[in-house]
């Protein structure tokens, strides 16, 4: 008998090793590395080989593509996210932390999806009379929707193999097991040989495969980070415990963009749309106050408006203490130096906050401009109009340079009544200006700092 094989894999990278190590060789982090046994007959080889038929090469000119390869899945929000509906025959992750709504979406979507395809719950967390309950909750009730309390992966197969569902939902990953593997339900070798499987049936017997995942301390999906490559979209379920607010964006995906995200708010019946997530994000924005001022950043082909505020306050360290939420540290940091050297702001003396409302997370350039404003703003305690936006993007001689999708995202800030808005000038004069938008182009952050103010 062959024996056995010990490797070790690293959560962050997916890098191997023969033995263990404290700090991972590939990625550099530290306390990573966990055992992953392997077998000599991979675990559940021979239930994948059962699913389909051996395959033939075929040349790509002679593959017929479906008529219908998308489908919607009932929420406008997770089909934006997706690229404009599920594809038949892909393998999602959803990823989240725990009681953000990761069962709950999948659940509602039930009601669309029973209408015209066939669906499987697979539930490794909760029992059919619980899950019954929680469906009775939400409003849930589709009469063809099949359900199945089980986590032993065989088991699954043979329901599966039963059933021929046209979808299939597993929750979650993390508690399925294989008999053919020892590990413990879990583990790095379960995670792996379990969604290995999950993606063989999806591509094999063109089934549209949903799983939930758990994530770890990091906020990233717990187990090798070989999942990600192995499906096709992975998905992150996002908010803040404190708010009833959650954002939908996609890490990956195959068959669409991942710049765009879904704004859902849940409330007692589960999670309602929000259509419009820029007035979400402006909601109790506070008026006649200083180090606030509203950016309009572009999230795939969807213009967001959002508030960002700073704090300017004197410090008592030596090295003045700088934190960011929101938004990218280092660019901060970068703009703070940039507002010292080019608009005589000696932040160097003072402390310096910046805080994105909403938990979105600002990434795109044309958010630099409110982010100086603010800190102007609050550095001289002088309060920028409530009727005013900026969009542009900042270099470091403190010129403001032009950003994308300028007509979209004018058309944004005058659809939500504000009345003047601050943008580069250089690009700007083929622009088509809202009627009632007073628009101001400004060369530099000197200017637009003395306009704002």
């Amino acid at each position: 008998m062959a024996k056995t094989k010990t490797v070790f894999f690293c959560t962050d990278c997916g890098c191997e090793t023969p033995k263990w190590m404290g700090r991972c060789p590939g990625c550099g982090a530290f306390n990573t590395m966990q055992e992953h046994i392997e077998k000599p007959i991979a675990a559940g080889r021979r239930q994948i080989e059962s699913i389909g038929t051996t395959r033939q090469p075929q040349r790509l000119s002679e593959v017929v593509s479906g008529s219908e390869i998308r489908f919607f899945t009932g929420l406008g929000e997770l089909d934006r996210v997706l690229g404009g509906g599920a594809v038949a025959g892909s393998l999602v992750l959803v990823g989240g932390a725990p009681g953000i709504g990761k069962s709950t979406l999948l659940l509602q979507i039930c009601n669309e999806l029973c209408k015209e395809r066939s669906v499987l719950y697979i539930s490794g967390e909760e029992s059919e009379q619980q899950l019954k309950l929680r469906a009775q909750r939400l409003g849930v009730a589709p009469q063809d929707l099949l359900i199945l309390s089980q986590t032993r992966l065989s088991d699954i197969l043979q329901a599966v193999e039963e059933t021929k569902p046209d979808i299939l939902i597993v929750d979650s990953i993390q508690t399925l097991y294989n008999e053919d593997n020892e590990s413990s339900p879990g583990s790095v070798s379960q995670v792996k040989d379990c969604t290995m499987t999950m993606m063989q049936l999806s591509k094999q017997e063109g089934i549209t495969v949903f799983v939930v995942g758990h994530i770890n301390k990091d906020g990233n999906i717990a187990g090798p980070k070989v999942l990600e490559h192995m499906v096709d979209c992975v998905l992150y379920f996002e908010g803040d415990s404190n708010s009833s607010y959650r954002l939908l964006r996609a890490a990956k995906n195959r068959f669409g963009s991942t710049n765009e995200i879904g704004v859902f708010e849940m409330a007692d019946k589960g999670l309602i749309e929000v259509p419009n997530p820029s007035q979400m994000l402006l909601d109790s924005r506070p008026e006649a106050a200083s180090g606030t001022c509203v950016a309009c950043v572009m999230e795939g082909s969807r213009p967001i408006l959002a508030e960002v505020q700073a704090l300017v306050t004197k410090t008592s360290f030596n090295v003045p203490r700088r934190t960011a939420d929101g938004f990218d540290f280092n660019r901060a940091a970068l703009l703070m130096a940039v507002a010292e050297k080019r608009a005589g702001l000696k932040l160097s003396m003072f402390d310096a906050y910046i805080n994105v409302i909403g938990g979105l997370r600002l990434d795109e350039p044309g958010a630099d401009l409110p982010v100086v404003l603010a800190l102007a703003s609050s550095y001289r305690d002088a309060v920028i109009h409530g009727d005013l936006a900026a969009i542009g993007e900042v270099g470091l001689t403190g010129e403001i340079r032009s950003v994308s999708n300028m007509n979209q995202r004018l058309s944004e800030v005058a659809r939500l009544g504000f009345t003047k808005c601050i943008i580069p000038k250089n690009g700007s004069d083929k622009l088509e200006i809202p009627k009632g938008l007073s628009v101001y182009r400004v060369r530099n952050i000197r200017e637009a700092i003395e306009v704002a103010m």
